[in-house]
């Protein structure tokens, strides 16, 4: 599942390739920007934000957001593409300095707009603290996260708390936490919750496989997501789970050991 660390390493391939090269091929297939053309404009960089991801192109802002199954590939020009064409949603192609042509294809995006790059934060600019940027300000998420009153399983996942979480490192940072997700964020250790995200997110972040527990092999890399009625690693309690949401239509699984978390 897309979640901040999958972006960052997705914003990585794609500066390594595009960053400094001239855009050759520019499409965007999506009603509302299918007369864009950006042929010509140097690639200055791709960075993530969160969940979220920003070409930075001549005076313009591509954005993208993978959602569920979003995906970015990059691609030696001529070489086949490992997804279906009509699942392609933005192309772009470029010459790089050394001579080398790439082209980025992205498959099943969502949320695709073209902002000038001045008017980026429209955009992103109400999106809490990334841990993955050089702007990280712990204190300024914890702050956030403390003053929310709802479930901390859902405020963890709020964008507008903390930027890159998702549903799998809620699920996991409360349980390494000992917190039952149903409990107000106000009420928990919200720096020791930031503090703990922020490291799980860092390990994370370089890794082709998302691991919680150290242990990367398949089946062993979580302690509850996807574990209900399995014995907690720790204690041996049945793993319990459920649903939570900020309202019926955003409710995300949720799952916890009723022994370990209180």
């Amino acid at each position: 599942m897309p979640e901040g660390d999958t972006v960052y390493r997705a914003a990585r391939r794609l500066d390594a390739a595009l960053a400094g090269a001239t855009v050759t091929r520019f499409e965007l297939r999506v009603p509302q920007l299918a007369t864009a053309d950006l042929r010509g404009e140097m690639v200055h960089d791709v960075v993530s934000r969160g969940k979220h991801l920003l070409h930075r192109i001549g005076s313009w802002t591509l954005h993208t957001h993978l959602k569920m199954e979003g995906e970015w590939h990059v691609y030696r020009r001529g070489e086949r593409w490992h997804a279906p064409a009509f699942r392609a949603r933005a192309i772009i192609g470029a010459t790089a300095p050394d001579g080398l042509e790439w082209e980025t294809v992205g498959f099943d995006l969502a949320d695709i707009r073209l902002v000038p790059t001045e008017d980026e934060d429209q955009l992103v600019g109400y999106l809490g603290p990334d841990p993955l940027t050089d702007s990280w300000d712990p204190e300024e998420a914890a702050r956030r996260l403390a003053a929310d009153t709802r479930a901390v399983h859902v405020a963890v996942q709020d964008q507008r708390n903390i930027a890159g979480f998702g549903n799998e490192y809620a699920n996991e940072i409360l349980f390494v936490r000992g917190v039952l997700p149903t409990t107000p964020a106000n009420e928990t250790d919200a720096a020791a919750i930031v503090d703990l995200g922020a490291r799980m997110i860092r390990a994370n972040r370089n890794r082709s496989g998302r691991t919680f527990t150290g242990d990367a092999r398949a089946g062993r890399s979580t302690w509850v997501y996807r574990r209900e009625g399995r014995p907690c690693r720790r204690c041996g309690t049945l793993i319990l789970g459920g649903s939570l949401g900020a309202d019926p239509t955003r409710e995300r699984i949720v799952f916890w050991c009723p022994t370990c978390q209180r």
